[in-house]
């Protein structure tokens, strides 16, 4: 009587779980529909693809991207004198930023080659703080944005920047890169500010 009721309660857990994983497997169908209407780099089957642009029209497009990276205050002292020993920090963090920007689509597999006619990349030290502050622009004439490209730009900036110093300074920090601002899509021009 006992193996019967063991045999019994078994066949119900399998039932369940077979009811439990058709739900699963119906939840995520449904979630895999709704993202695939929200996310422009997934189709109706919720499968990733390229977006395609060809029928869009060119516009002028543009972005700004901020980055920050919080270091010891002797080391931002050092990079504004110019004494780390690797060089010039800012000039090398600023060229790398810059080749990154032109080569986004190589490392985000899903960002179109864009013909890129604009990247530049300053930089703001506020010593007392410990901050560098990091401020990348893009522009393009094409048919999608060039805001992952100046995203890109600073990141990368700030990569190099704590490669040029991380021999002084085992403290630093990459830190808030975000879009500050992209224009000429569809949804005009964007404004982005977030809170410290």
């Amino acid at each position: 009587m006992l193996e019967t009721r063991k045999d019994t309660d078994y066949t119900v857990q399998r039932k369940l779980s077979k009811i439990e994983l058709m739900a699963t497997f119906s939840e995520n169908s449904a979630q895999k529909e709704q993202a695939a209407s929200q996310l422009t780099h997934l189709d109706e089957g919720g499968n990733i693809h390229m977006v395609d642009v060809t029928d869009r029209p060119e516009t002028i497009r543009e972005a700004i991207a901020h980055a920050r990276v919080r270091m010891a205050a002797e080391t931002l002292r050092l990079i504004e004198h110019n004494q780390i020993a690797k060089g010039s920090v800012l000039e090398v963090a600023k060229i790398a930023g810059i080749m990154a920007a032109k080569q986004t689509p190589q490392i985000i597999p899903l960002c179109h080659p864009l013909p890129m006619t604009y990247i530049d990349l300053q930089f703001k030290l506020e010593s007392e703080r410990g901050l560098l502050f990091i401020e990348g622009r893009t522009r393009t004439t094409y048919k999608t944005g060039v805001d992952v490209e100046a995203l890109t730009a600073v990141t990368v900036a700030a990569l190099t920047i704590y490669d040029m110093c991380k021999g002084v300074d085992t403290t630093i920090t990459l830190e808030q890169a975000y879009i500050a601002q992209k224009s000429g899509g569809k949804s005009g021009t964007v404004n982005f500010n977030p809170q410290d």
